[in-house]
């Protein structure tokens, strides 16, 4: 993630700082005291040099006794000489350095801490630069702009972020458009269903007024236009059976049962429902196929197949057939159907 890295980076960046104001620091104390320590060898030095002079039989070696050892002169002893061992410096020079020393240290600490802020601050400026662009982008996709360009070529979380809220705003106006073209799609099946109705209620209307007015028809003919009637009821109850489930549909109360089942007995419950249209043309349905199960729901399996059925056998000759074979292979379950009607396919 490049937000990840940026942010490593940023602290990587604060440790090296860190790092190298603490040599800089050691390294000052190193000059501060090799400078505090130059100036009282010159002192000590010129204090023995006025000594050795004004003395010429001095002891040598007490004199470098005193300078190495760790004991204690006498307390106060240079108060005499106006000096305060507890709150005065015994030589002045280095009041000088340390307060020259003691702005060098503080312009350099201030100086790091800026440098360390900047980092941070350069950090947080981009992040907060990322958040104001995702908002602007979401401010757009409010106003109904879906054609923005956001698909960074970065891997970071941010960008992920902005290419998932483009994402699914897109999902959801594809899901809103579908939607809409569903309700279209319904309604023009309805309106095609209600058409349909029409012409066998026009159809049966005919031969029943026919069979009214003419008491002396032929029983042959009389039997035909039962036949025919029994068919049109039949069609009028597929259609209004659609109808019903299309408002199943609609108002999304079908569930979906998915779970194995054998594709025979899917296929003979498809051969049921159209048992009274096969009667009345004479229609034999062939089913041949060895066992095998599929993943489905059996109602709306066996309701898809039974519409395809349904116009073999409305296609087909009077007394022809329609086969219906099925398989299995390693990529899927295959169900064939073959009618030899009118459009043989």
């Amino acid at each position: 993630m490049e937000n990840k890295v940026k942010l490593k980076k940023a602290i990587i960046l604060a440790i090296i700082v860190f790092i190298v104001l603490n040599l800089i620091y050691v390294v000052l104390s190193y000059v501060q005291y090799k400078k505090y320590t130059e100036v009282f060898n010159r002192k000590v030095d010129l204090i023995i040099s006025g000594i050795e002079e004004s003395y010429p039989n001095v002891d040598k070696e007490k004199i470098v006794y005193i300078l190495n050892s760790n004991e204690k002169g006498k307390e106060n002893i240079l108060k005499n000489y106006g000096i305060d061992l507890e709150k005065d410096s015994v030589i002045l020079e280095n009041d000088v350095h340390f307060k020259r020393f003691l702005i060098l240290d503080l312009t350099v600490f201030f100086m790091f801490f800026i440098l360390l802020s900047l980092i941070f601050l350069i950090y947080n400026y981009s992040k907060d630069k990322a958040l104001k662009e995702i908002t602007r982008y979401l401010e757009e996709i409010n106003r109904r702009n879906y054609k923005l360009d956001i698909e960074d070529n970065t891997e970071d979380e941010l960008s992920i972020l902005k290419n998932e809220i483009y994402k699914t705003t897109v999902m959801l106006k594809e899901v809103a458009e579908n939607s809409k073209q569903d309700k279209i799609n319904l309604k023009d099946s309805i309106s095609d269903i209600s058409h349909q109705l029409k012409t066998p209620l026009t159809s049966i209307t005919i031969m029943l007024d026919n069979m009214l007015e003419n008491s002396n028809m032929e029983e042959a003919t009389r039997k035909e236009f039962i036949k025919d009637i029994k068919r049109e009821v039949i069609n009028i109850n597929f259609l209004v059976s659609s109808l019903l489930k299309l408002s199943k549909f609609d108002a999304n109360t079908i569930e979906f049962v998915n779970k194995e089942e054998n594709v025979e007995d899917i296929l003979r419950e498809a051969v049921n429902n159209i048992a009274g249209l096969c009667d009345l043309k004479g229609v034999d349905i062939n089913i041949q196929g060895e066992e095998c199960k599929i993943n489905c729901d059996f109602k709306w399996q066996s309701e898809a197949i039974t519409n395809i059925l349904k116009n073999c056998v409305e296609h087909s000759y009077d007394g022809s057939k329609v086969d219906v074979t099925y398989s299995k292979n390693k990529m899927y379950t295959k169900i064939e159907i073959r009618d030899y009607g009118a459009r043989n396919r």
